[in-house]
């Protein structure tokens, strides 16, 4: 992690002021954060991402430096506004590397605007199976933003901060992600971070789950490079919805880090800046064709012929 955090830039569009972080200089990598995060999650691997490209990170709206206001936090809304967002800093074409969250955010994004999108890399994604931690279900139960504003309270907030960083810090695989969670924590401080997480959640979760899915969609990932990473030890999202996404887009390429949990960028930064590379430079950028697009419509979900190859990276 670099000594000073990038810089952030702001603009505002529809009227609220969106903060990002943009550096580098190649094709461009839209870089979508996860639920409750923003865009220092990515703090580990910008500064290696930025030599070979266009590097943008936002803070999506609800989260971080941008606004919180009363507003639709869709995953399609947010896609609309990723759209926006570069449109505004002049940029037409993106690889869009999605982490959790954000993973499903990518998905929409190449689907509401494939003739934008160039390949998708999709950090343990939400979309690709009902499993998901209960403390993110918790979130749109009754009483929640209650229960966390005394949990916030500035004594009790910051006891429980520094007993999850210090969790964070001990050798169990189990509590290896307590240090994002004690700052997702920390953020909830603000009621209007609260009420943003909330509406988030709703959206795409409820009692049993997941709600939102690219089951019915993946067959469009054949017009479309796809690179799926996850940490084989994350307790957030199951590692086996790895193998959903080799079922369902049996094209894309599957890479499962060991030794890692949710967070795969921040546990092994230089081994996923190697795949996002090695991913961009052996795959061609998608070329957007309104027949084709319209043909894969029209033929829906065709049977899989081929199987995705899962990848284990060594831990040497």
């Amino acid at each position: 992690m670099p000594d000073v955090p990038h810089e952030l830039q702001y603009v505002t569009i529809h009227g609220h002021r969106r903060a990002f972080v943009k550096t580098g200089q190649g094709p461009a990598l839209l870089l979508l954060h996860g639920l409750g995060c923003d865009h220092t999650t990515w703090e580990p691997v910008i500064d290696s991402l930025a030599r070979r490209y266009t590097v943008i990170a936002p803070d999506l709206l609800g989260h971080g430096r941008s606004d919180k206001p009363r507003a639709d936090y869709s995953v399609g809304g947010y896609a609309n506004g990723m759209r926006d967002l570069l449109t505004v800093l002049g940029i037409d074409m993106v690889t869009v590397v999605g982490h959790s969250f954000g993973g499903g955010v990518a998905m929409q994004f190449a689907y509401q605007f494939p003739e934008r999108t160039e390949r998708m890399v999709l950090v343990a994604p939400g979309g690709l199976g009902p499993e998901v931690n209960p403390a993110i279900r918790a979130v749109t139960t009754p009483g929640f933003h209650q229960v966390m504003a005394a949990l916030t309270l500035p004594g009790v907030r910051h006891v429980g901060k520094v007993g999850l960083q210090a969790l964070s810090r001990t050798p169990w695989k189990h509590t290896r992600d307590l240090d994002e969670v004690a700052e997702i924590y920390d953020s909830f401080k603000d009621p209007r971070a609260r009420h943003a997480i909330r509406h988030v959640v709703k959206a795409v979760v409820d009692w049993r789950g997941q709600v939102v899915t690219m089951a019915d969609r993946a067959y469009l990932t054949e017009a479309m490079p796809m690179c799926v990473v996850w940490g084989r030890d994350d307790k957030v999202i199951p590692v086996r919805h790895a193998s959903n996404a080799a079922m369902l887009a049996p094209k894309a390429q599957v890479e499962v880090i060991p030794n890692a949990g949710h967070f795969p960028h921040k546990d092994h930064p230089h081994r996923f800046v190697k795949i996002v590379n090695e991913f961009v430079r052996s795959t061609q950028p998608a070329t957007y064709s309104r027949d084709r697009w319209r043909q894969l419509l029209r033929n829906g979900q065709v049977e899989a012929t081929q199987v995705a190859e899962v990848t284990d990276i060594s831990t040497a």
